[in-house]
């Protein structure tokens, strides 16, 4: 067996279709075509019938904006401005991330602060998600403790 058959198994297939990668990701093939206008990283190739074909580069690529917009509310100009701050070394890096939860410990983000173009009204959502989930929390510690639920 080559090393190119190898890598083949290792990663799965080398292309996908679009309807192949809106159904890993769950986003709709016509998201998926807007964000090729508006993210330069993301250009799938096309093959001889003029169908995209995404590698698993451009799907990684695909999570990380995805986990952007719609988990950490980026708007797309904020999107963008941090996908071009990052390169393909750095979005490896946060794609471990996304498996973790949006919300880090204040002590490594300031709630307040706007840097991530996301506005005051992301501000106060995230506040309010951090309350939901301490509630949660509470809530679970008080069904653990009557033994109703393992912690």
């Amino acid at each position: 067996m080559t090393k190119a058959n190898l890598k083949r198994l290792e990663e799965g297939k080398l292309y996908y279709s679009i309807s192949e990668v809106c159904s890993m990701t769950g986003l709709e093939q016509h998201v998926l075509r807007y964000w090729e206008s508006e993210f330069p990283q993301l250009r799938p190739k096309k093959n001889r019938s003029g169908n995209r074909a995404y590698r698993s580069k451009e799907i990684k690529v695909i999570r990380y904006i995805k986990y952007l917009l719609y988990e950490e509310m980026y708007t797309i100009p904020g999107a963008k401005k941090k996908m071009a701050d990052a390169n393909m070394a750095d979005l490896e890096g946060q794609l471990t991330l996304i498996r973790i939860p949006a919300t880090q410990p204040p002590a490594q983000r300031d709630p307040d602060s706007h840097d991530h173009d996301g506005g005051p009204a992301a501000a106060r959502l995230r506040e309010e998600l951090k309350r939901v989930k301490s509630e949660l929390q509470s809530l679970l510690a008080a069904l653990a403790a009557t033994g109703r639920v393992s912690p």
